[in-house]
C-alpha cells in the first residue's frame, strides 16, 4: 500500500511538472505574442492619435477596407472590390459580409460614418485623407459611395491607413465618442480588448467575429509598454517577450550573437529630422536653418547613428516613396558658408535648445553630435532631454526650437507625407514646424487631383526641391527598422508603413 500510494504521488509530480500545461489540462499561454516597445497607446479611438503606439494598436482593432499583402501591395479587405469613376471623383466599393467584435453586422452605413467622422470630428489628428470628401453614404448595405469634389488618385492608399478604421456607429452613438474607446471598444479588426492598462500594456484576445476565418494564427497578443531599452532587451532574451520594438545601436552586436535572437533588416517608410521651429528665433531666419543644414556632416553623421543599417537622406520625402527624387544632390557639408550666414544674421552666441526623449542612448547621441557640429559655428546648444508624453506635447504645442524626430509614411503615395511633413496648411503645421509656403501647399493639391503619373512626379520633386530650398526640416538619415524578435515565432514582422502582422504570427512548432 505505502509502495502504490509513493507511485501516485510520483506519477502526479510527474504529470504536473514535465508535462506541457496544455496535456495537464491548465491553460496554455504559448500562443500569446507578446511585443514589447517604448511607444505609449495613447488612446483606442482611431482618428485621435498620429503616434506611433496608438497606431500601432489601432491596426489590431480595426479593419480597413483595403489591406495589404505579404508584398506590401494593396488586396481586397472589407471591401472585396471597388469602381472608381473617369474623374476620380467617385469610389464605390462593394462589401464582404462581415461583424464587429459584438456580432453586431458591419454595413456601408458604418464604413460611411467612420470616413465622415474623421472628415467632420474637430479632434481628428490626421483628416487630410478625407478633408476634400464631398460625401459618402450607404447605397445598400454592402455597398458605399465615396465622393470628393475634385479627382482624388491617392484615396485607396488612404483608405488602407490605420486612422480609417473601421467603427461602430450604433455603439458610438449608444455610448458617445469617449466612452466608446475609453476602455473595451468595439472591434472589427482581428482582435478585441481584453483590458487595457495604461501606461503598462494593451491586452489583446481574438475577435470571434473576425471575418478573415482562420485568423488570427495565435491565441491573443500583449502589447507591453516599457521605456528602458535594457530591460526590453533582457525581457528577449528572459523569454518573457517574443518581439523587441526599438533597440538601440550599441545592442546590435550584443544581439547578433545570440542565437535565440533574430535581426532583420525590415524596410521603413520613415526618415531622421531635425525639426526645426519657423516660428520661433533663430530659426524663423531663413538663414540660421540654412547654417545649421551647412553645418552637419551628413554622411559622418549617419555613420556613427546606423553602423552601416542606413544611408545619408538627401530629400525630405522617404525613399520607398513613389516619386522620391534619387537624383536630388541633398546637403553638402560646409561650416564656413555656415558661420558666416549665421554672422549675417546676428545670430553669433544665439542660444537654442534641441529637445530629445530620454532615457535614449541614440538620441543623446544624434543630441551630442548636432551640438558639437552647431556649437563650431557659433551656436549655444542646450539638450534638453524629456520624457515621451512631455517630449510629444511640446512638439504638439510649438514649444521647442529643434527636435530630433522620424516621421514616417503609411504608404508609398506620397500624398500623405506632403500633406503631412510639408504643407502648412494641411492641419499640423508641417509636422508642428510652422513651415508655410503656399506654392508648397498649391502643388500638394495639383498632386491629389493630378492623374498623369509623369505630370505628378514633376509636381512631387518641385515639392522635394522647394522644401529644400527653404529649409523646412534638416533631413538626416534613412533607416530600417530597429526590432529584435524571437526565433520561436514566425510571421511578425513591422511592415514598412508601422503595421505589426501580428494576426500572421504564430509559435514555431
Amino acid at each position: 500500500m505505502i509502495f502504490t500510494r509513493l507511485l501516485i504521488c510520483c506519477l502526479l509530480i510527474f504529470l504536473t511538472t514535465v508535462i506541457p500545461k496544455s496535456v495537464a489540462g491548465e491553460e496554455d499561454e504559448a500562443d500569446i505574442i507578446r511585443i514589447v516597445s517604448l511607444y505609449r497607446t495613447q488612446t483606442l479611438d482611431p482618428i485621435k492619435s498620429v503616434f506611433t503606439g496608438s497606431i500601432e494598436a489601432f491596426g489590431q482593432l480595426y479593419t480597413r477596407l483595403l489591406r495589404l499583402d505579404e508584398n506590401d501591395e494593396l488586396i481586397p479587405g472589407l471591401a472585396l472590390r471597388w469602381e472608381i469613376s473617369a474623374d476620380a471623383t467617385d469610389y464605390t466599393f462593394f462589401l464582404r459580409k462581415a461583424k464587429f467584435s459584438d456580432g453586431s453586422p458591419i454595413t456601408a452605413d458604418d464604413v460611411a460614418f467612420t470616413l465622415l467622422r474623421m472628415r467632420d470630428d474637430p479632434e481628428a489628428a490626421y483628416s487630410e485623407t478625407v478633408e476634400d470628401m464631398q460625401n459618402a453614404w450607404a447605397i445598400d448595405d454592402h455597398t458605399l459611395r465615396v465622393r470628393f469634389n475634385s479627382a482624388n488618385i491617392p484615396f485607396l492608399q488612404g483608405v488602407e491607413t490605420a486612422f480609417l478604421g473601421i467603427v461602430s456607429r450604433a455603439d458610438v452613438e449608444r455610448r458617445g465618442s469617449v466612452d466608446a474607446f475609453s476602455d473595451i471598444p468595439v472591434s472589427s479588426g482581428p482582435y478585441q480588448v481584453v483590458e487595457w492598462r495604461r501606461n503598462d500594456r494593451l491586452i489583446l484576445e481574438p475577435n470571434p467575429h473576425y471575418w478573415r476565418a482562420g485568423y488570427p494564427l495565435n491565441d491573443g497578443a500583449e502589447l507591453i509598454e516599457v521605456v528602458d531599452v535594457n530591460t526590453r532587451i533582457a525581457m528577449l532574451q528572459a523569454g518573457e517577450v517574443d518581439a523587441v520594438r526599438y533597440i538601440q545601436n550599441s545592442h546590435f552586436a550584443e544581439l547578433s550573437e545570440d542565437p535565440d535572437v533574430v535581426l532583420p533588416v525590415e524596410p521603413a517608410m520613415r526618415v531622421s529630422v531635425l525639426l526645426l521651429n519657423h516660428d520661433r528665433p533663430p530659426f524663423s531666419d531663413k538663414r540660421v536653418r540654412e547654417a545649421a543644414a551647412l553645418a552637419l556632416d551628413m554622411d559622418r553623421i549617419t555613420k556613427a547613428m546606423l553602423r552601416g543599417r542606413g544611408r545619408t537622406a538627401n530629400t525630405l520625402l522617404p525613399e520607398q516613396l513613389e516619386f522620391y527624387d534619387p537624383d536630388f544632390p541633398g546637403w553638402e557639408y560646409n561650416p564656413d558658408r555656415a558661420r558666416q550666414l549665421i554672422e549675417e544674421a546676428g545670430a553669433t552666441g544665439a542660444d537654442v535648445t534641441i529637445n530629445i526623449t530620454a532615457p535614449d542612448s541614440d538620441w543623446e547621441m544624434a543630441a551630442l553630435i548636432v551640438q558639437s557640429y552647431w556649437g563650431a559655428i557659433g551656436l549655444n546648444v542646450i539638450i534638453q532631454k524629456m520624457d515621451q508624453a512631455l517630449y510629444e506635447q511640446r512638439l504638439e504645442d510649438g514649444d521647442y526650437d529643434s527636435s530630433i524626430e522620424w516621421w514616417y509614411n503609411d504608404s508609398k503615395e506620397p500624398d500623405l507625407a506632403v500633406r503631412w511633413a510639408l504643407c502648412g496648411s494641411c492641419g499640423n503645421r508641417a509636422y508642428y514646424t510652422n513651415y508655410q509656403n503656399d506654392r508648397v501647399d498649391e502643388l500638394v493639391e495639383m498632386g491629389t487631383a493630378e492623374m498623369d503619373p509623369d505630370r505628378r512626379r514633376e509636381i512631387y520633386r518641385e515639392i522635394q526641391a522647394l522644401a529644400f530650398r527653404d529649409v523646412a526640416q534638416i533631413p538626416l538619415y534613412y533607416f530600417p527598422w530597429p526590432n529584435a524578435y524571437s526565433t520561436g515565432i514566425e510571421g511578425l514582422r513591422l511592415r514598412p508603413s508601422t503595421q505589426w502582422t501580428l494576426e500572421e504570427a504564430r509559435r514555431v512548432p
